[in-house]
């Protein structure tokens, strides 16, 4: 398996609470998902979730990491099995994946287009 690029929105991002697991992995610049998620509040950590009703464009950040930190970030964002790793529609890019919350959305949970939410 050759490096990844993934889509950061949350406490992996520059000035998250988790940075530190990626902050060695190559910064690729700011992006925006295409329209059709959501991030959604879990309390102290954001989710994303698809939302084709009403998605929204998500801002985060891109991210090349290692096979090595990549195997890191499945057990880290899998311990809880609640995140799973998949692809995730990126304006301007091509094989872009995320990490998307895959447990049960509490009711009335705020949301929006980035973390923190605005």
């Amino acid at each position: 398996m050759a490096n990844a690029i993934l889509f950061l929105y949350g406490s992996l991002k520059h000035g998250g609470e988790n940075h530190r697991l990626v902050a060695d992995q190559v910064y690729l610049g700011p992006a925006v998902t295409e329209p059709g998620y959501r991030v959604v509040s879990l309390g102290r950590y954001p989710g994303l979730v698809e939302d084709a009703a009403n998605g929204l464009a998500v801002a985060g950040e891109l991210w090349q990491v290692s096979r090595c930190c990549l195997l890191e970030l499945d057990d880290f964002e899998g311990g809880e099995g609640e995140w799973v790793r998949r692809p995730v529609a990126v304006a301007g890019r091509e094989g872009v994946e995320a990490y998307f919350y895959d447990g049960p959305v509490p009711e009335g949970a705020p949301s929006g287009a980035g973390w923190p939410l605005k």
